[in-house]
C-alpha cells in the first residue's frame, strides 16, 4: 500500500469513527428512556463525585439531592449549581432530575421550613435543566392514615402548582399511597404541575398491582419511575421488569428511569449498579 491509498484509508477511518461517534450521540438524545441513578443509593446524597461514579456504570444521568441533612441549602445556592453542572459536564453524564428526600425526616406535611424548600426547588429545577423533583412522603412524612396532613400537603402543593407551572417543572409524590389514593391527591391540587413518582418496588411491598396501578394512572400522571429492589439486582427479586417495560409501553410512557437500591447484602455497590444497568438497557433499549 503507499502513502495516498494509506492516507485514504486513514481518513475513511477517522470518518467513520466520527459518523458513529455522533450517531451514537444522537440516539442516546433521542432515547425513549433514559437511565439514571439516585445520588444516595451510588455514594452520599449530595456528593458531587456522582457523576464520575454514573460514568463508570454506564449511566446517562444522576438524580440529585436538592438538599442533606448536614447542608439544607446544598443546590439552593447559586454557585453550587454552577459546580454541579460543571461536575456533569466533564464527566459527560447529565443532571436526570432533582429531589427532596431530606422531607422524609423533616415532613413537608408539618414543618414550615419545607414550603420554601419545595418553591426553591422550582427554581434549581430550571436553573439546572431538568424537569421533574421527587417529594418523598415517607416515614415522619407518611401520608398514610393521615387525612389532616394530606390537606396540608393538598393546600401546600395547591400554593406552589401555579410557579411549577409557569416554570415547566413538574413535582412527582412519592409515597406508600395506592393510585387511588393518590389520585384522590392529584385531583385535589388540580394542577398538571403535581403527578406521581412511581416507585415499583415499593407498590409491590405495599401489595398492589403494579401495572394496574400504572395503567390506571397513566402517562399523563406519571412523570417519572423509580426501578428498585431492596436486596437483590434488578431482575432477581420480587419486580418483574420485563412486565413493566410493556406496561409503560401500553400508556405511552418516556423519559427517565432512575435506579434505586438493588444491591445484595454484603455486595459492593459499583459492581451491582454495573451489573443493574446491563439489566435495565437490555429490558428497556
Amino acid at each position: 500500500m503507499n502513502r495516498r491509498d494509506t492516507l485514504r484509508n486513514l481518513l475513511g477511518i477517522g470518518l467513520a469513527a466520527t459518523a458513529y461517534s455522533l450517531y451514537a450521540e444522537t440516539a442516546a438524545k433521542n432515547a425513549r428512556f433514559k437511565i439514571g441513578a439516585c445520588d444516595w443509593s451510588i455514594g452520599p446524597a449530595g456528593d458531587i463525585h456522582s457523576f464520575s461514579v454514573a460514568k463508570q456504570i454506564g449511566l446517562d444521568g444522576v438524580q440529585l439531592s436538592l438538599n442533606t441533612k448536614a447542608d439544607q441549602e446544598h443546590l439552593r445556592r447559586p454557585e453550587k449549581q454552577r459546580a454541579f453542572k460543571e461536575a456533569a459536564r466533564q464527566a459527560n453524564v447529565a443532571i436526570g432530575g432533582l429531589a427532596i428526600g431530606l422531607l422524609n425526616e423533616i415532613p413537608y406535611k408539618s414543618d414550615p421550613r419545607t414550603e420554601q424548600w419545595v418553591q426553591d426547588s422550582v427554581d434549581v429545577a430550571s436553573a439546572l435543566g431538568v424537569k421533574n423533583v421527587l417529594l418523598a412522603f415517607f416515614s415522619n412524612n407518611d401520608l398514610r392514615n393521615d387525612p389532616k396532613g394530606t390537606q396540608i400537603v393538598i393546600e401546600r402543593l395547591k400554593a406552589v402548582a401555579p410557579k411549577a407551572e409557569k416554570a415547566g417543572v413538574v413535582l412527582g409524590i412519592e409515597s406508600w399511597l395506592s393510585a387511588p389514593e393518590l389520585r384522590a391527591i392529584l385531583d385535589a391540587v388540580a394542577s398538571p404541575a403535581v403527578q406521581v413518582y412511581y416507585d415499583v418496588c415499593n407498590s409491590t411491598d405495599m401489595g398492589y398491582d403494579i401495572f394496574k396501578e400504572i395503567r390506571e394512572l397513566g402517562k399523563d400522571k406519571i412523570c417519572e419511575v423509580h426501578l428498585k429492589e431492596n436486596g437483590f439486582l434488578l431482575g432477581q427479586g420480587k419486580v418483574d421488569l420485563a412486565k413493566v417495560r410493556q406496561t409503560l409501553d401500553d400508556i405511552g410512557y418516556s423519559g427517565w428511569l432512575q435506579i434505586e437500591g438493588a444491591v445484595p447484602k454484603g455486595s459492593p455497590m459499583l459492581e451491582s449498579y454495573i451489573e443493574n444497568a446491563k439489566t435495565v438497557r437490555s429490558i428497556f433499549s
